[in-house]
């Protein structure tokens, strides 16, 4: 938050009135009539700015602007994750059910997850679509339905079977986000994992393997 002051034009009027005061009634022709009339005025400035101070007001700061990766792609997918993160504790802030704000949160630190890494490797964008354009919009449809019905405060067959029907897929919600999260790291792996089998094989060949060294023991 910024503070702006905003100077009161009192003091300057009371020192200009006692200029304007000390014309009409009073002799100018002088140094000391002119150093008396500065002195008077100087004063009643100082006085008034006692009475009539300078207001401070707090003006909050402007918004951030919008940072650009420069790929309209990964900037929407950005906007996408801030506003869907935003509505995550939004909602986990409103449901004070222990059990669903700990899938909220579980779903949410993945949510972060999978965005992160689809931001750092935009080549992976089309491997998550369908997280982005169905499974985050109708999870978040699914908790805001959840805490309206919730929020009714009435008890009845069709409120508390959806209720329940929510509470039931968020599970399952949940670890699907877990597996969209793993799936994004199946190229990685297979690499490491071919890695490793290359880096065997010479460790083997030049005699260097443990179990080379034990077996001809």
């Amino acid at each position: 938050m910024a503070k702006l002051v905003r100077k009161s034009p009192v003091p300057l009027y009371g020192a200009a009135a006692v200029w304007a005061v000390w014309g009409l009634l009073l002799p100018m022709y002088a140094l000391w009539h002119l150093l008396a009339a500065a002195g008077l005025s100087v004063l009643a400035a100082l006085v008034l700015r006692k009475v009539f101070p300078d207001t401070v007001l707090t003006v909050p700061d402007p918004p951030p602007e919008p940072v650009s990766t420069g790929n309209p792609e990964i900037d929407a997918l950005i906007d996408q994750r801030d506003k869907a993160l935003s509505e995550m504790r939004r909602l986990n802030d409103a449901i004070a059910d222990e059990k669903i704000s700990q899938q909220i949160d579980r779903m949410e630190k993945t949510t972060q997850a999978i965005f992160t890494h689809v931001a750092e490797h935009p080549q992976k964008l089309p491997q998550i679509r369908r997280f982005l354009n169905y499974y985050l919009p109708t999870t978040l449809k699914l908790l805001n339905a959840y805490d309206r019905m919730d929020s009714a405060g009435v008890a009845g067959a069709n409120i508390d079977g959806t209720m329940g029907k929510i509470e039931s897929m968020l599970d399952t919600v949940a670890a699907a986000y877990d597996k969209q999260l793993d799936a994004l790291f199946a190229d990685e792996a297979l690499d490491i994992s071919a890695e490793i089998t290359v880096m065997e094989q010479m460790l083997c060949q030049e005699g260097l393997s443990g179990q080379n060294q034990m077996g001809g023991r």
